[in-house]
């Protein structure tokens, strides 16, 4: 039995608030990234419609000012060398969870559960402030796990779950970059 299922256990089936959530997390504690990537669904390939964690090691991280180690990543677009996708880790838990509710509204169906695809698209979510922030290129040669799909059933879990791995800044410096991103008008 993996984290996510521990924790959908316990609802009962019943939909749940925010802060039930985050108790059982802390109740829970936090599982080690690791053993997200390793347990449950886990493939090759990035899974488009569904959010997915890995470890990732950037090309050019001697430039970028800072870079998460472990991605939660909602795929938007696949290309031959790797894919465009919007970190969520990039955003504070509030606004996680905004851009989380925007993005469910493109869900296939109102179960929210592990059939239920996420169709999104640039064009789709491209105006929406809070993904300035999040929006990253991948590139596959430089994804060092597999993808842990993360679905829809889980995809609040996830969000809430503390395992960012940010490297050459401190969460706060990056949750203020983010907001001041998201909070400046397009083009300036």
């Amino acid at each position: 039995m993996t984290y996510f299922d521990d924790l959908l256990k316990k609802t009962g089936g019943k939909e749940r608030s925010i802060r039930w959530f985050r108790d059982q997390i802390r109740e829970l504690g936090t599982p080690t990234p690791r053993s997200l990537v390793t347990e449950g669904k886990v493939t090759a390939r990035p899974n488009l419609g569904r959010m997915n964690f890995f470890y990732y090691d950037p090309k050019y991280k001697n430039v970028l000012p800072y870079y998460d180690r472990f991605p939660l990543v909602m795929p938007i677009e696949v290309y031959r060398e790797g894919f465009l996708g919007l970190n969520f880790h990039y955003l504070s838990i509030p606004m996680r969870l905004k851009l989380l509710n925007v993005i469910t509204e493109y869900a296939t169906d109102e179960n929210m559960d592990e059939n239920t695809r996420i169709r999104l698209t640039w064009n789709r979510i491209k105006r929406n402030p809070l993904v300035r922030p999040t929006v990253k290129r991948y590139l596959t040669n430089h994804v060092k796990t597999p993808f842990r799909r993360i679905d829809a059933d889980e995809m609040m879990m996830a969000v809430l779950l503390p395992v960012q791995k940010f490297v050459k800044a401190k969460e706060d410096k990056v949750y203020a970059d983010s907001r001041r991103m998201s909070q400046s008008r397009r083009g300036a």
